[in-house]
């Protein structure tokens, strides 16, 4: 899944992309460089990010996803937690809804979801972007993520989304200090087992990576994000999301014939 970011503040890219034939160009490249998914987002969500209104939020995606749905080949997702984006997005051609809030923030997401059949990300976080470092208090990471996605999972069923098209995301750097989401990559095979959905990771970049790498700023952390992905495919993850998509299909492609070997009988012969 690669990330298209449509907003003046994003963590870790180095030029915004608000004019929409700049983001429609940057979202075609990420096609072109291996994509499977693009997910538009029109709002930061790092820590301490403000929120915006559903009406800059849809003036920000809507044009983009729109052009790319008529020009990309591969699914759209829309990165948001309001509904009403929700609907306008899928209505111009997104596929897929990737709601970092689990259905949390807006009661109307889960009937989008379900009316329109598109496919739904439920990912783990507490707290808003300016609170959730406050939640991060866990007596069992792992455990307390499972039963809360599970709750998740059970509430997009109970309003008729179905089974089939749920994704979770164990939210890697929400409200999870590094310790935290170090243990969670550790434990994803645990958490895929427990959960019974698709895992989607997004590792990319994030400041929990930011001491193992020395302190080196976002855009210095492709390498720490490569160690990151690796785990994460071995582990058994189905999607990652990432911000360096040609450099991170090659991780992938990689680890996933590790991995295919892991399970094959064949033995090598010198």
């Amino acid at each position: 899944m690669g990330i298209l970011n449509v907003t003046p503040d994003s963590f870790a890219e180095p030029t915004p992309k608000l004019d929409p034939a700049v983001a429609l160009e940057a979202g075609l490249r990420l096609e072109r460089d291996g994509a499977d998914l693009i997910d538009v987002g029109g709002e930061s969500t790092r820590p301490g990010a403000d929120a915006v209104s559903a009406d800059e939020e849809r003036a920000r995606v809507l044009p983009v996803i729109a052009a790319l749905a008529g020009r990309a080949s591969v699914p759209i997702s829309i990165d948001t937690y309001k509904g009403d984006v929700a609907r306008a997005a899928i209505e111009a051609g997104a596929d897929l809804v990737n709601d970092i809030s689990g259905l949390r923030n807006d009661p109307a997401m889960a009937g989008v979801i379900a009316a329109s059949g598109a496919a739904l990300v439920l990912m783990h976080t507490r707290g808003a972007s300016k609170t959730m470092y406050a939640e991060a208090a866990y007596k069992d990471v792992v455990s307390e993520v499972i039963a809360e996605l599970s709750e998740r999972i059970h509430a997009a069923e109970a309003a008729g989304v179905a089974p089939e098209r749920v994704i979770v995301d164990p939210g890697i750097g929400f409200a999870k200090r590094a310790p935290h989401s170090y243990g969670v990559l550790a434990h994803l095979p645990q958490l895929a087992e427990a959960l019974g959905r698709p895992l989607l990771v997004g590792p990319s970049r994030k400041s929990y990576l930011r001491e193992a790498v020395d302190g080196r700023p976002a855009l210095q952390r492709d390498w720490g994000t490569a160690a990151a992905v690796t785990a994460a495919v071995l582990a058994g993850a189905h999607i990652v999301r990432v911000h360096a998509v040609e450099e991170m299909r090659q991780v992938v492609r990689v680890a996933e014939e590790i991995r295919r070997h892991a399970f094959s009988s064949e033995r090598v012969s010198e």
